[in-house]
């Protein structure tokens, strides 16, 4: 059977993940996938373990550590198949969720990437940080999830089923069409990792794609399999890459009026992890700033040459209100609560 999907795990030194994961994997590829590990110069074993234990799985080396980013856009330049599943290695799959996704976008040519269900690995009754139900923005870029507002979890109880529109699907799970993923020259580099996803998904919107979450395809996730969540390193890439994105990104009026109160808030955040006593979290932000500040004419080059080639368009799955005011003021922790003014549903 012609091969149609390619399902790509990216490694980095993940020996352990591949060999607790990987198997669900394997046994869960539908005759139409072709799995993939592309590898980030893995100084471990976890190359061997896999050419060993699992032949059929087609493996893709890497020269160096390019990250998440530039790895995985090294990697799927080698690819051929038409559909794309971007997929973590700490990942456990059961039979049965490539074909909701596959299904979905086959049906509906306008969606340009979609996402499954992610639940918690540990917690199986809950959704995970990285994605949950499906990801958003507010206007001022802060991303949160159905199921997920900042560190509050949701327990998922089919509150979430329907095929929603979404502004960002999650890098941990991730399916694009390939001619999507190469027209706009796949990720952005310059963000090695986090949150490079929202970056792309920004860009496949105003292509002119949908971002859906499709639940009937459900996987569970570690989460931290890279960076632990609490690592100086993932809030400086956190905060560099979301300011970045922003910039690249945001509509010329809405950057104007938002770009300001954006920093505050980034202060603010600074401020918070110093007074919880986590001084090096709070030099990360600083670090992050300070990064953007030095590379601003690179990256305002970026923002004019997407002007140029995808034009601004009005997001419609972007949160008009502030997820920060919302949660740490007003206690909001449920996506359900948030009332998406300019929603649709289909």
């Amino acid at each position: 059977m012609e091969k149609k999907v390619a399902v790509v795990v990216l490694n980095w030194n993940g020996k352990a993940l591949l060999e607790r994961y990987l198997p669900s994997v394997v046994e869960s590829m539908p005759a139409y996938a072709r799995l993939y590990v592309a590898d980030n110069a893995s100084t471990d074993d976890s190359i061997q373990f896999v050419q060993k234990e699992f032949p059929q799985v087609e493996v893709i080396l890497n020269d160096q550590n390019y990250g998440f980013a530039k790895g995985y856009n090294l990697a799927l330049k080698a690819i051929e198949e038409p559909y794309l599943i971007l997929l973590n290695s700490d990942i456990e799959c059961n039979p049965g969720w490539v074909e909701p996704l596959i299904d979905f976008m086959d049906q509906n040519p306008t969606v340009g990437a979609c996402q499954p269900k992610i639940l918690d690995d540990s917690n199986r009754e809950k959704f995970e940080y990285a994605g949950a139900s499906g990801g958003f923005i507010d206007f001022l870029g802060f991303p949160f999830c159905r199921g997920r507002i900042f560190n509050e979890l949701e327990a998922d109880q089919g509150q979430y089923d329907h095929n929603s529109p979404i502004f960002w699907a999650t890098g941990a799970c991730f399916a694009v069409r390939k001619k999507v993923f190469d027209k706009l020259n796949g990720f952005d580099n310059d963000f090695f990792a986090h949150m490079e996803e929202i970056d792309l998904c920004w860009r496949i919107q105003r292509l002119g794609y949908d971002i859906f979450c499709v639940p009937s395809s459900e996987v569970f996730h570690l989460g931290g399999g890279t960076l632990k969540k609490l690592n100086p390193r993932k809030t400086y890439l956190n905060f560099r890459n979301n300011l970045i994105c922003i910039l690249k990104n945001m509509d010329t009026e809405d950057l104007k009026r938002r770009l300001l109160l954006k920093l505050i808030m980034d202060g603010i955040a600074g401020l918070k992890f110093l007074l919880e006593g986590s001084p090096l979290h709070t030099l990360s932000v600083l670090r992050a700033h300070f990064y953007v500040y030095v590379h601003l004419g690179s990256i305002l080059k970026k923002r004019m040459k997407l002007k140029r080639e995808l034009g601004f368009h009005p997001m419609p799955t972007i949160y008009q209100e502030s997820i920060v005011l919302k949660h740490f003021i007003l206690r909001t922790n449920r996506f359900s609560e948030l009332n998406f003014s300019a929603y649709r549903t289909r």
